[in-house]
C-alpha cells in the first residue's frame, strides 16, 4: 500500500477513536447513547413504569428513570407532568447532597471529623461528646422516632419538619434528650443531617451560606435547576428539601462514581468519599434495606449478615429518599441510575430494579 495512503488511513483511524482512558462528562449536557431506550429496556420498562391505580395509590410509580452508562444516557423515561426539565423533590437523597457539600467544606480545611459538634453549633453544647463523624452516621445518640405519617403523633421528624421544630430544625434536635452514647448505635435521624447543615453555617460563614451550595458544588457540576428550602432561621433544610432534575442529580452520582473528580478538578477529596463509601458496622442489618455508611447508603453486608441487594454488585452504594427517590451508583458497571417516584405501599424493591437495569445494559453500548 502506498505510504502515504496508509498515514491518511492510520491518521483517519486514531482520530476517530477516543484516547485509552478518556472519559465522557456532561458538557454542557449528557450525550446520549446511539441505541438509547433499545429493546433491552422493555423488562425496565415493565417494571418502573407498570400501570398503577392512583385512586388507591398501590403499585409502583416512576415519575423519572435515567441510567448513565461511562457518561452516556443509555436508558431515559419520564412519566408525565414530570419532564427532563423538571426540578424533583429529592427527600431524604438530600442528606448525601449535603455530605458530598460538606465534602468541599472539608476539602477547604474547614473541619475535621472528630471535631465536636459543638464547635460550629453552640446547641450542641448540650451533648458535648457528639462528633462530626457521629451525625454523619446517624448515631449521635440522641432520642429520635424517624416515623412519617404511619405513626405521626409520636414521630420527631414530624414534628421537625411540620410542627413545633420547624421555624428551627437544628434547634429542635439539639434539644432532643440523649438515649445512647454517641458513635454507638446507628439511629437514623433526619435531624442529624439537619443539625450537620446548621453546623455548615459556621464552618463557611454566615455571608457565604446562603450561595454555598451552588458556589462550592452546583455550579462547578453545571447543575442548574437545584432549589433548597431553608427553615425559618435560614438553615438549609438538608434532611429533605431539595429539589433537582434528574439529569442533573446523575452529576452528583457521577461525581461520586469517579471518587470526587470532576474532569481534571479534584473537587471533594479522595479520602472524603472514601470515608462515605465506609461501612458503619454499628447498625442492625434490616433484609433487602442497605446499610449506612457516612450519610451514604452501601450495599457492603454488616457482619454476619447477607449483602442488602444481592443481585447489584458489593460496591454498589446509593442516596435513598421517601416514596422511593434513589441515586445508585455501581462503580465497576460505570454506572449511575436516578429514579424519582411516589411509591406509597413498599411494593418497590431496589435489588429488583436493578437486578433489571445491569441485565439490560449487559448487552448496550455507549
Amino acid at each position: 500500500m502506498n505510504k502515504v495512503l496508509l498515514g491518511v488511513l492510520l491518521s483517519l483511524v486514531f482520530t476517530s477513536v477516543p484516547a485509552l482512558g478518556q472519559e465522557t462528562w456532561p458538557d454542557p449536557d449528557w450525550p446520549r447513547a446511539a441505541d438509547t431506550n433499545n429493546p433491552a429496556w422493555r423488562q425496565v420498562q415493565a417494571y418502573a413504569f407498570a400501570p398503577r391505580d392512583d385512586s388507591s395509590r398501590e403499585g409502583v410509580r416512576t415519575d423519572a428513570l435515567v441510567v448513565i452508562k461511562a457518561g452516556h444516557i443509555v436508558y431515559e423515561h419520564y412519566a408525565a407532568p414530570t419532564t427532563a426539565q423538571t426540578p424533583h423533590l429529592a427527600w431524604s437523597i438530600s442528606k448525601s447532597v449535603l455530605a458530598a457539600l460538606l465534602g468541599v467544606a472539608h476539602g477547604e480545611a474547614r473541619f475535621a471529623l472528630n471535631d465536636p459538634v459543638a464547635r460550629y453549633y453552640p446547641p450542641m453544647q448540650a451533648h458535648p461528646q457528639v462528633r462530626l463523624q457521629d451525625l454523619l452516621h446517624w448515631a449521635s445518640g440522641l432520642d429520635w422516632q424517624e416515623d412519617y405519617e404511619y405513626a405521626p403523633l409520636h414521630s420527631s421528624v414530624v414534628a421537625m419538619l411540620y410542627t413545633r421544630g420547624r421555624a428551627d430544625m437544628a434547634a429542635y434536635t439539639a434539644a432532643r434528650p440523649a438515649a445512647a452514647e454517641p458513635g454507638q448505635r446507628f439511629l437514623y435521624s433526619s435531624g442529624d443531617s439537619n443539625v450537620l447543615a446548621a453546623a455548615l453555617r459556621a464552618m463557611v460563614g454566615p455571608e457565604r451560606y446562603r450561595q454555598y451550595p451552588w458556589d462550592a458544588l452546583f455550579t462547578p457540576l453545571g447543575i442548574t435547576s437545584a432549589v433548597w428550602e431553608r427553615d425559618a432561621s435560614g438553615t438549609l433544610v438538608g434532611s429533605s428539601y431539595l429539589y433537582m432534575s434528574a439529569r442533573d442529580l446523575a452529576r452528583i452520582g457521577l461525581l461520586m462514581l469517579r471518587d470526587g473528580r470532576w474532569q481534571a478538578r479534584q473537587l471533594l477529596p479522595r479520602d472524603w468519599v472514601a470515608f462515605n463509601r465506609s461501612l458503619f458496622a454499628k447498625a442492625a442489618a434490616q433484609p433487602g434495606e442497605a446499610n449506612p455508611g457516612g450519610h451514604w447508603w452501601l450495599n457492603q453486608p454488616l457482619p454476619g449478615a447477607a449483602r442488602p441487594w444481592p443481585d447489584a454488585p458489593a460496591d454498589t452504594f446509593a442516596a435513598l429518599g421517601h416514596w422511593g427517590q434513589a441515586l445508585y451508583m455501581l462503580p465497576d458497571e460505570q454506572l449511575v441510575v436516578v429514579r424519582y417516584a411516589d411509591d406509597r405501599d413498599g411494593r418497590f424493591q431496589h435489588n429488583e430494579l436493578l437486578k433489571r437495569i445491569l441485565a439490560a445494559q449487559a448487552g448496550g453500548r455507549p
